[in-house]
């Protein structure tokens, strides 16, 4: 809706004016790429139809082999239908990872997400998955040379876990595991995570250890890139809540607000403690706290 408000009111100026060869493209990239999402190193859908559209018309009459001009309409609606398309894509990207992770908590009432892992914490002392029982824990798996959705997917877990503590008085324990370990060393990765949370917990290991872990998360990455020193890792954007048992409560994606993820691990908290009065946080009442009334 953004987008399209912009596009509209971009389209109310530009119709007036000449657009030399390049300038719809410039205009357009400028004012709407940033807040519509359509930045990046990869062209997008509607970023080549920009440059498929935007260049100067013919003039004169159109003939045999030479497209007709287009206008600044058909610009418009060209760059809509793509980000269209875009939105669609997310969208069922989206549905598709909330559907494989559903169906993986479907295996006769015991979640096939998660499991037991051996890695290497950033002062270079073996870690495992006992070592995070009795308290909740949030797993993120990223990279240290990620430019910019691991830092601020680590950014908003920092902020929402002092949310968490803020609501409810509890410490969760936010974790974070590379899945780039020929790069990031112990001391790499612990330069990283000073940088988000004084808790924040770095895991790192030899590639066969890593790959293990992710596996039994359901996490995907790849390599991207010739260069075995110069690349970037795709991988799944996924946060994973951990019971004091040790065992996958739920996941966040990327959609989820900090707030969102306060109050869903709020809630999950609260709810372990109905269950377990008596073994986790013996002698303490843990409730949420009450929502705002509403305003008339």
């Amino acid at each position: 809706q953004v987008c399209h408000e912009r596009w509209k009111r971009l389209a109310s100026r530009l119709q007036s004016q000449p657009c030399a060869s390049g300038a719809c493209e410039h205009q357009l990239q400028q004012s709407t790429w940033s807040t519509c999402g359509l930045s990046g190193t990869r062209a997008s859908p509607t970023a080549r139809a920009v440059r498929m559209y935007a260049a100067e018309p013919s003039q004169g009459k159109s003939s045999w082999g030479r497209s007709a001009p287009v206008t600044m309409k058909t610009l418009i609606i060209t760059m809509m239908a793509g980000a269209g398309v875009i939105a669609g894509t997310n969208a069922y990207k989206d549905e598709k990872v909330k559907k494989v992770m559903q169906n993986s908590q479907q295996v006769i009432g015991e979640a096939a997400v998660g499991g037991p892992f051996e890695l290497i914490d950033q002062d270079g002392k073996r870690f495992t998955d006992k070592n995070l029982l009795g308290e909740f824990a949030i797993l993120y798996f990223g990279f240290t040379f990620c430019p910019d959705i691991c830092p601020d997917e680590l950014e908003k877990l920092a902020n929402a876990i002092d949310l968490v503590e803020k609501k409810i008085g509890v410490k969760v324990q936010p974790v974070f595991i590379s899945i780039d370990p020929d790069r990031d060393t112990p001391p790499k990765v612990k330069e990283y995570i000073k940088e988000f949370h004084p808790r924040l917990i770095g895991l790192t290991g030899d590639m066969d250890s890593v790959k293990r872990a992710s596996k039994a998360y359901r996490v995907y990455f790849n390599k991207t890139g010739e260069s075995s020193t110069d690349y970037l890792v795709d991988h799944s954007i996924i946060h994973y809540l951990i019971n004091p048992a040790g065992e996958f409560v739920t996941f966040y994606s990327k959609s989820f607000t900090e707030e969102q993820l306060a109050d869903s691990i709020s809630e999950h908290v609260v709810e372990w403690k109905k269950q377990h009065p008596e073994e986790y946080h013996k002698g303490r009442t843990l409730s949420l706290p009450a929502k705002p009334a509403a305003k008339a």
